[in-house]
């Protein structure tokens, strides 16, 4: 159990043992207690005085402060949650607050400053001016937010304060007393909040209202409802429970975005950490389950991190294939994805009768989607309702987009079947819809007549099946691992959808439908580490790579690891295998739990 412990990055001296078992952007679920058997997860409650009536599941730490100036915080664990004996150990700690300043005064540094412990109390304040907390050896096991409060009240300080945490400290779980509630808990569990208290729930108990997951209400006498304390903790479970279930099934996005509709406050909050998340590296994944799904049903998702990320890669870094900037067809997109599987693509690949033509789609929230992409990572996941209708914020991004990709490539005429307007100065554009839908007989009729009548015109030359897919294996490695360098002289063998890449009769990857991306086997790292294709880890000398990476091995790494991505190991500067990132690279070393997962050793 001690090796256990250490090889997990547990405490030992009365620590918190804990482990992730569900992550999304800066979202935990985590498992609290032995890894094996846990006896409760966040998010969860911490109760306060008074409150009573709670299980330990659901509330399994409890807190106090003695009144005194500067307090002292007192936080327990109701549960048995610290290693080696999780039977009998229950962490237990004291530390000072300090004297808290307002979030208005965020220039002052007086007053009694607060302590340092497995529980860390912060405040703006603190933030903004204790240099030690840029101490590398901190290691809270719990970071309290002491002024959540008023900073909620302060337009981008909230989410600021937050995010700073969550990067300094990511192994910690995070609690903002005061703050959350049943109806922000989902809004509070994304921006990385793991920890809650009933304290709007006891001040709405005391105004006769019920706090729910849709905001404050009135009881229903005709529903024999009461406003007590045990009705509240009640919606907490159901609020508790519905996180949960939306971070298992991958849609903690979807509900955040309803959620954030309680109130203007929390839109507010949302859009701004969207905003701040864009700056963060290695923050979005590379790589997704084959039926994770990024739904786009509201207006707010237009703010997500991805789309700019997407934006910023076709606008700045994609290339068409090689050859294939003569002629660009531009098409509407479809519900069903990839979009080649649906019937409207069917019918336009027919009418366009030809390789030779770059297609790209056009399409909400990413704005364009070339053909060669189509089947990944986000363009091959997203869920939006197709009403023909756009924002002006989605028609900004298609035409900045769409002024980018012409401007860095070389085509000679534009086949816009898209029903987006597009003209460019130089280039002619030809609209091939005329008003008509994409699917009606006469303006598949002219697509198929504009693209006949620019291939002989430009004797652009169409590309044998075999081409076609190195071609999209080349653009999905020059997009998920910066380069296609590696693929230089690669044969494709093997029937669909699970294609082989081949040198020399050997297989150097196998194209997996799964993460619709590559899987690696070891004959390919030594060229990958050639060529330095993939982010590196090294592990300590010394230590055995026995299973899993966990911080413990790790001695340096490269801090743009994506979630989902493939990474070269190495070891006393030599390489000595492949992992697959579990956790992204602000999280590394720090965080306790599996970070990668052993894919390959050599």
């Amino acid at each position: 159990m001690l090796e256990e412990a250490m090889t997990f990055g547990w405490s030992m001296e009365d620590g918190l043992g804990r482990t992730v078992t569900q992550r999304y952007r800066f979202a935990r679920q985590w498992a609290l207690g032995d890894r094996k058997n846990p006896v409760s997860f966040t998010p969860a409650l911490v109760l306060l005085d008074g409150d009573e009536g709670v299980e330990p599941q659901l509330a399994p730490f409890r807190s106090s402060t003695d009144g005194k100036i500067p307090s002292t915080l007192h936080f327990e664990s109701r549960l048995p949650l610290s290693p080696p004996l999780f039977e009998t150990n229950s962490p237990s700690w004291s530390v000072s607050i300090g004297n808290v300043l307002p979030p208005s005064l965020d220039e002052a540094d007086a007053g009694e400053p607060a302590g340092t412990a497995q529980i860390l109390p912060v405040s703006w304040q603190r933030l903004n001016h204790d240099a030690g907390l840029t101490d590398s050896s901190l290691k809270p096991d719990v970071v309290v937010l002491v002024d959540a409060v008023q900073l909620a009240a302060q337009p981008g300080r909230l989410v600021e304060a937050i995010l700073t945490i969550k990067r300094s400290f990511p192994g910690a779980l995070l609690w903002t007393p005061g703050l959350g509630g049943p109806d922000n808990i989902a809004v509070l569990t994304w921006f990385g909040v793991d920890l809650f208290d009933l304290s709007r729930s006891r001040q709405a108990s005391a105004a006769g209202v019920l706090l729910t997951e849709q905001g404050p209400r009135y009881a229903v006498e005709s529903m024999g409802e009461d406003t007590n304390l045990a009705a509240q903790v009640s919606h907490w479970e159901m609020a508790i429970a519905s996180v949960r279930a939306a971070m298992s099934s991958d849609q903690l996005r979807s509900l955040v975005d309803r959620q954030s509709l309680n109130s203007p406050r929390l839109v507010e909050h949302l859009r701004r950490h969207d905003h701040l998340c864009q700056n963060v590296p290695g923050l979005l994944s590379s790589h997704v389950a084959k039926n994770f799904k990024f739904p786009c049903h509201s207006v707010s998702i237009q703010s997500d991190p991805i789309i700019a990320d997407w934006e910023s890669y076709i606008a700045s870094k994609y290339t068409a294939p090689t050859g294939l900037d003569t002629v660009l067809v531009l098409l509407p997109c479809s519900a069903r994805k990839p979009y080649r599987l649906s019937k409207s693509h069917g019918r336009f690949i027919r009418a366009i009768g030809t390789s030779a033509c770059h297609e790209v789609m056009i399409t909400s929230p990413l704005g364009l989607v070339p053909r060669d992409l189509e089947e990944i990572w986000p363009a091959g996941h997203y869920d939006v309702p197709v009403t023909g209708d756009w924002t002006g914020d989605e028609l900004s991004r298609i035409q900045r987009m769409l002024d980018s990709l012409v401007d860095r490539h070389s085509y000679k005429r534009i086949i816009n079947h898209s029903g987006f307007e597009y003209h460019h100065q130089s280039i002619p554009v030809i609209d091939t819809r005329e008003g008509d839908s994409a699917g009606s007989h006469e303006a598949l009729e002219r697509l198929s007549l504009a693209v006949k009548d620019a291939v002989d015109t430009f004797s652009a030359r169409g590309r044998k099946n075999e081409k076609i897919l190195l071609d999209n294996f080349a653009s999905i490695s020059r997009k998920q691992m910066n380069t296609d360098a590696w693929l230089s002289g690669m044969k494709v063998r093997g029937k669909p959808p699970r294609y082989r890449l081949e040198h020399d009769n050997k297989q150097m990857a196998l194209w997996s439908i799964d993460r619709s991306g590559f899987s690696l086997p070891k004959a390919v790292i030594p060229l990958l580490a050639e060529m330095s294709v993939l982010p590196k880890i090294h592990l300590h000398s010394g230590v055995k790579w026995k299973g899993d990476i966990f911080g413990t091995l790790v001695e340096s790494f490269d801090t743009d690891i994506r979630a989902g991505s493939d990474l070269l190991v190495y070891q006393d500067g030599v390489v000595i295998g492949l992992a697959r990132a579990h956790a992204p690279g602000w999280e590394w070393p720090n965080t306790p739990g599996r970070l990668a997962k052993s894919h390959q050793r050599l």
